[in-house]
């Protein structure tokens, strides 16, 4: 007969057990990269794990062993037994269906769980439809598998609260419980070192992937719903002064005076604005960037006739990170977004508004629900005067898993923008080129695989645009009008890039429409540059201010420090034209540098630049 007082020891062990499991099933379920370590490294990722894993086990165990002492004090009457039981119950679902959403978004986000999903629970249509391509029968079994294991481990672990021996008083035996309950806060901290356990603690490896192996979901959930985005500064690599002249040196233009003749490319100053943001569209499948041909041969006729700027990177690698950055020229923060703080997102300047001043009239298209990671108070803030959106077209059209197909929204705009007061400024966001991407037309790529699935949608989106732009050529308001065409964000498909990799945030960039001067047409634009600096490049063609834009530069002005940042969670990169280099914020260690000879100094400016955004971003 076990002792009374074994209980809660074994509920740690049993709550250890299952979280070891779990990274198990984390490691088998990417067999592929689990592959490629050796076996030292994989009994690495237990060993360093065991401080995350101990940690989340004890704050498991704290509610339960509250309900030991608290049963011990009330006697028999007081269900302890039951009330545990029914506790670890709902914990041990809870962590299971944490362990299988992570099992798959870790593999299309390339980072394990943690608060960002929850920014999309006002939108579970739109969730579902992200997760159409997931293995949804093999992930139910898994969840299912692990409670079931979850209740065996139980009933062979800790089983059947014995009851209090005989004579020996309540008292004595809550303070057993009290003291077992008290030696909780070793692990709480992960250790007795001064300063309490963080991700950080628990890389080893120079693979992000052993990394990201090692760190216990559940925590990594709990500590980013509880970090507070007030500070301090977590990423503090120098004095706030040496970064912010570092940041200065960044944005300074060349001394001598720039050919501002060659870079007016406008017929006149004021034409209409149709910004059109194409959901994934990464340049490795946009042949005039240098990816893949026939993928996307809209925008590679365009870019025969149009303005294409061929180093453009996506700022981030969310659709609601890359609105803030392109509308209006933000950096983006590496494990949050200020989109989901509409007191700081009120701060922002907006592109909208900024247009608005001298008489543009606005309109917002979306083919599915603007209220999707909380981009409608954003555009709202913006100063849009009109939007559609999802439940703004017929349950006909709603023909995607998101909404209406991109085909349908480009009809909507054809149909309205003849009534758009001029001068207009009409930005439209495709989705079609989301996962699950389905499309309303035949497949153009062979193959069933999910790179295949993504190429055909982007081919389509390409098409669709096509036949919107054919159609807008013959309409009166068509010569008057310049057309931006740009990426939300980059894509890890079709080469399956690291989370760091820069050719997932290569993007591209073209201007196109009657709007251009002819002689700039077919203009190839090859300055460094991010989202963030189409804003100032934008205005600085309409002839209006951009000091507002403090984290924008205009791409065709002459720059000392040509550049393009960028930040991945939990990480940033820094693109020159001497290359890349990349670094982890958790292991705050460089992940890579290619070519080798990139300088130190390219590391030491994108560490400032990260420091002076987010302190930038904590005093909005």
């Amino acid at each position: 007969m076990r002792n009374r007082f074994a209980f809660q020891p074994l509920y740690f062990l049993f709550w250890l057990a299952l979280f070891l499991a779990a990274k198990a099933l984390f490691l088998v379920y990417h067999a592929a990269p689990t592959a490629a370590l050796s076996a030292r490294t994989i009994a690495r990722i237990f060993v360093y794990g065991l401080r995350l894993d101990a940690s989340s086990t004890a704050y498991v165990c704290l509610p339960a062993y509250l309900l030991f002492v608290v049963g011990s004090l009330a006697g028999a009457r007081f269900p302890t037994d039951r009330l545990i039981r029914l506790y670890t119950a709902v914990a041990v679902l809870l962590v299971a269906l944490l362990t299988v959403t992570d099992l798959e978004l870790y593999r299309a986000w390339g980072f394990r769980l943690d608060a960002t999903p929850l920014q999309y629970l006002a939108s579970p249509a739109e969730m579902a439809a992200s997760a159409g391509n997931a293995p949804v029968v093999l992930l139910v079994s898994l969840f299912l598998g692990l409670l079931l294991f979850g209740w065996a481990l139980y009933q062979k672990v800790v089983g059947r609260l014995p009851a209090l021996p005989l004579k020996f008083g309540r008292g004595r035996a809550a303070l057993v419980g009290v003291l077992e309950m008290i030696l909780l806060v070793v692990p709480l901290r992960g250790g007795v070192q001064q300063i309490p356990v963080n991700q950080s603690d628990v890389y080893f490896s120079s693979q992000p992937y052993a990394n990201h192996a090692a760190i216990n979901v559940p925590w990594n959930v709990a500590n980013s719903l509880f970090l507070q985005n007030g500070g301090p500064n977590p990423y503090q690599f120098m004095a706030d002064s040496t970064a912010s002249r570092t940041v200065s040196h960044l944005f300074a233009t060349e001394t001598s005076a720039p050919d501002t003749a060659s870079a007016r490319l406008l017929r006149q100053p004021r034409p209409n604005v149709l910004f059109i943001i194409l959901e994934s569209f990464t340049a490795k499948l946009v042949g005039s960037v240098g990816g893949e041909v026939g993928v996307t041969p809209t925008l590679d006729s365009l870019a025969r006739t149009g303005v294409l700027f061929t180093n453009f990177y996506a700022s981030g690698d969310r659709s609601q990170k890359g609105l803030v950055s392109l509308l209006s020229g933000y950096p983006n923060q590496p494990t949050t977004s200020i989109i989901k703080y509409p007191r700081k997102t009120e701060h922002l300047p907006h592109l909208c508004q900024s247009l608005k001043t001298v008489g543009y009239s606005s309109h917002y298209y979306y083919g599915g629900e603007l209220a999707f990671a909380n981009m409608k108070s954003y555009l709202v803030t913006a100063g849009y005067e009109r939007f559609t959106e999802r439940a703004d077209f017929t349950p006909a059209q709603q023909n995607s898993k998101w909404g209406a197909h991109d085909h349908i929204l480009f009809d909507r705009m054809l149909k309205d923008l003849p009534s758009q007061r001029q001068p207009f400024f009409v930005t439209a966001f495709t989705l079609s080129s989301h996962e699950p991407f389905d499309i309303p037309i035949p497949a153009k790529f062979p193959g069933t695989d999910e790179a295949a699935h993504f190429r055909n949608s982007v081919y389509y989106t390409d098409w669709a645009l096509g036949r919107f732009l054919r159609a807008a050529r013959t309409q009166p308001w068509w010569d008057n009008t310049l057309v931006v065409l740009v990426a939300d964000h980059g894509h890890p498909l079709p080469n399956n890039d690291s989370n760091e990799n820069p050719s997932k945030f290569h993007i591209p960039l073209l201007l196109a429409g009657g709007a251009l001067r002819p002689e700039v047409r077919g203009r190839v634009v090859p300055a460094f540059g991010a989202q963030t600096d189409l804003a100032a490049t934008l205005l600085a063609q309409l002839q209006l201010p951009a000091k507002e834009y403090v984290w924008s530069r205009n791409l065709l002005q002459a720059t000392a420090n040509p550049f393009a940042f960028y930040c991945f969670n939990n990480g940033f990169g820094m693109v020159t034209p001497a290359g890349t280099v990349t670094f982890d914020n958790v292991a705050r260690q460089m992940m890579w540098k290619a070519p080798d000879s990139v300088p130190d100094t390219q590391l030491v400016k994108g560490q400032a630049y990260e420091q002076a955004s987010y302190a930038d971003f904590l005093h909005k």
